[in-house]
């Protein structure tokens, strides 16, 4: 069957409200150091633990997608999600709270099986444009989480966003189980032999490596970025509240927005043009957030840039990597989502050692870095792999 706009639609629906349950922890870390008698920066570990669980369901559960039928594995996940996300609203002690963020964020794998399943139903010419939609619905997600999280924790606290989050999952839960569509699986084999394979796919697709370490460093760059600025406004000259540090959430929704025109610009004839273009606006941005200064209209403009760049890189490379072997969609989107969240993971931890030891000044000079070693390892593959 080919999916209809409407399934593209709830597909994106879905994607963005539970890819959100990765990210509401980040304006709360201020409520949470608070509550704990923490410092900010060690509350924080709860950024990159969600991370972290997010990048172990990837490579554990997400390659079952080839294996076993899709509706039913994301329905005994989220199903998952309800759990971990109750664990952290009932949590009375940091260290359990750090190990519902970790279930939290592999329970919320579910747009990493939703993705190849849309790439499964949609015929080639349109698998751009849908990936694109999609992952509108995902950034969405990822934008609205802070500003929503940021504003019910200051209103009502960091617990009843969990209990909130909890509640939509398990609506999200009783509504896909009606409308969305069987997959069959492609897969024969056993798990061992399943996880194996992926070896040989990361040895002979120079695309699929390419794609990986360029993601790795651009979702190390935007997690660092998302992790930092909480600090970075809550202190002076700033001394923002909660509540404003999670309405800057918003200003990225414009990276939302370009996710479809990039899903049309990867199925062209050379998508990789994307991710020199999306690189470009990640470095540019971190020079507006370091002439922010006290003044915030340079801090909004990054947030824009960072935003679109990292939809330019991210869509492409998700779009590409799903021309390479379809039958094997889920494991190779398992690779790549998790060496991606790996990145995020170690790019908040990266983040708030940046902060701590040199403040905005050394976050900015040290992801400066980072992101031109990006440009020179896309400047390497590019004489390794054709347009």
């Amino acid at each position: 069957m080919q999916l209809s706009r409407t399934d593209v639609l709830l597909m994106a629906f879905c994607t963005g409200l539970i890819v959100a349950n990765i990210y509401y922890c980040q304006p709360l870390v201020i409520l949470v150091a608070r509550e704990f008698h923490l410092s900010e920066s060690y509350a924080g570990r709860i950024t990159y633990l969600t991370q972290a669980g997010y990048a172990l369901g990837l490579f554990l559960l997400v390659p079952l997608g080839d294996m076993f039928e899709r509706r039913k594995q994301i329905l005994m996940i989220t199903g998952l999600a309800v759990g971990a996300l109750l664990l952290a609203a009932f949590s009375h002690t940091f260290l359990l709270l750090q190990i519902a963020c970790v279930l939290i964020g592999a329970s919320s794998i579910i747009p990493q099986l939703i993705l190849p399943m849309a790439a499964n139903l949609t015929s080639d010419e349109k698998r751009g444009p849908t990936i694109g939609i999609i992952m509108s619905g995902l950034l969405i997600g990822i934008l609205a989480s802070r500003a929503v999280s940021g504003s019910i924790g200051f209103l009502w606290g960091w617990r009843t966003m969990y209990f909130i989050a909890a509640g939509i999952c398990f609506l999200l839960l009783l509504l896909m189980a009606k409308r969305f569509p069987l997959s069959k699986p492609t897969f024969t084999g056993s798990y061992g032999t399943l996880m194996s394979s992926m070896w040989g796919y990361i040895k002979t697709q120079p695309v699929l490596r390419e794609a990986s370490i360029i993601n790795f460093l651009a979702f190390a760059i935007l997690s660092a970025f998302w992790t930092t600025m909480v600090l970075f406004l809550a202190n002076p000259p700033f001394n923002f509240q909660t509540l404003q540090i999670g309405l800057f959430g918003i200003a990225g929704a414009a990276g939302a927005l370009a996710a479809p025109l990039v899903g049309k610009l990867s199925s062209g004839q050379n998508p990789r043009k994307n991710l020199l273009t999306g690189l470009l606006l990640q470095l540019i941005s971190i020079a507006a957030f370091y002439f922010t200064g006290s003044q915030l209209y340079f801090f909004i403009a990054g947030i824009i840039l960072i935003d679109i760049g990292q939809q330019a890189i991210h869509v492409t490379n998700q779009t590409r990597i799903y021309t390479l072997v379809p039958e094997a969609r889920n494991r190779l989107n398992t690779i790549f989502m998790s060496v991606s969240f790996v990145g995020a993971s170690v790019g908040s931890a990266f983040g708030l050692w940046l902060w701590e030891n040199g403040q905005w000044t050394l976050f900015c000079l040290g992801t400066s870095l980072v992101v031109i070693l990006n440009i020179l390892i896309y400047n390497f593959y590019s004489h390794k792999i054709k347009p």
